[in-house]
């Protein structure tokens, strides 16, 4: 019997290998920033040695290269490619609105955190403040959100962007039934050009503005809920050992594992005492397990 499972195991473990052999990735990266050369050194180095990786460092100079799969890093990267090839692609750090191509073998890792996270972070930092503002473009579907608001007897108060409107004079109408202003990764209201004017309009009010990137923290959020780079290309990894056996792609995701982090200063500054990080994350794990 011992024999034989060895044999088994062994032979489980060859099929595994010639698999992994077989299998070359593309990793096309949005452009040379940081941050996707940090997902990009770390996805490859989870992975081992005998699935080759190439690297682009710019989604411009892929030119329908052939590979087993190619893992896209930002919304440009996944834009291009997903136009130029229907080769398997697992797109990551891309919002949860991007508009997948359903008849491609196509998955991804979204940037933004699921719902249910974001909600259970707020109740355990600002258990009193029950009505949420959520500004935000076309095309963003905050039913499920709503859903999970309602469920834990909090307010949705969301207001959809026009392209013929101030950003502004959308976030006043925001703000002025909410307690709290949840950021979520929206390229037209939230980027560098406005993130300053955002903060100082939610301050004047005494509303807190909850971030989606350490970013964010820094410049002026209360806190954020997000996952780092190497946290998504340690996933990205788990999905291209998947593949290498399957040759299948899994349904796009969230990310699975996160970090959060809190801004004392602004809480201080807005006269909220809030828990810290790891006693936000233990609270959490306490209350989902």
């Amino acid at each position: 019997m011992i024999v034989k499972l060895a044999i088994w195991l062994l032979l489980g473990c060859w099929s595994v290998t010639v698999a992994a052999e077989q299998l070359h990735v593309l990793v096309v990266q949005s452009d040379s920033s940081v941050l996707y050369q940090t997902f990009a050194r770390n996805y490859t180095q989870n992975l081992p040695a005998n699935i080759k990786v190439s690297v682009l460092e710019r989604a411009e100079d892929f030119n329908t290269e052939q590979a087993d799969l190619i893992v896209t890093i930002g919304v440009r990267a996944a834009e291009l490619v997903a136009d130029r090839t229907a080769q398997p692609l697992l797109a990551a750090m891309i919002p949860s609105n991007f508009p997948a191509k359903r008849s491609r073998n196509f998955s991804a890792i979204y940037l933004d955190q699921p719902w249910g996270r974001q909600v259970s972070v707020l109740r355990a930092a600002l258990p009193e403040r029950h009505k949420i503002g959520v500004l935000h473009s076309v095309g963003k579907d905050l039913s499920a959100l709503r859903t999970e608001l309602s469920s834990r007897g909090e307010t949705l108060i969301d207001r959809t962007l026009r392209s013929d409107e101030s950003l502004f004079s959308a976030l006043d109408e925001v703000l002025s039934g909410s307690e709290v202003l949840l950021g979520v990764p929206d390229s037209v209201v939230y980027t560098s050009n406005t993130i300053r004017n955002i903060l100082l309009t939610s301050y004047r009010r005494g509303i807190p503005l909850i971030g989606f990137s350490p970013a964010y923290v820094r410049a002026g959020a209360l806190y954020a809920v997000f996952s780092t780079p190497e946290q998504l290309a340690a996933q990205a990894g788990d999905i291209t050992l998947s593949f290498a056996q399957t040759r299948k792609l899994p349904d796009a995701q969230f990310p699975a594992l996160y970090t959060i982090a809190v801004n004392q200063d602004v809480a201080r500054t807005l006269g909220l005492t809030i828990k810290s990080a790891d006693a936000l994350r233990l609270q959490i794990e306490k209350s989902s397990g």
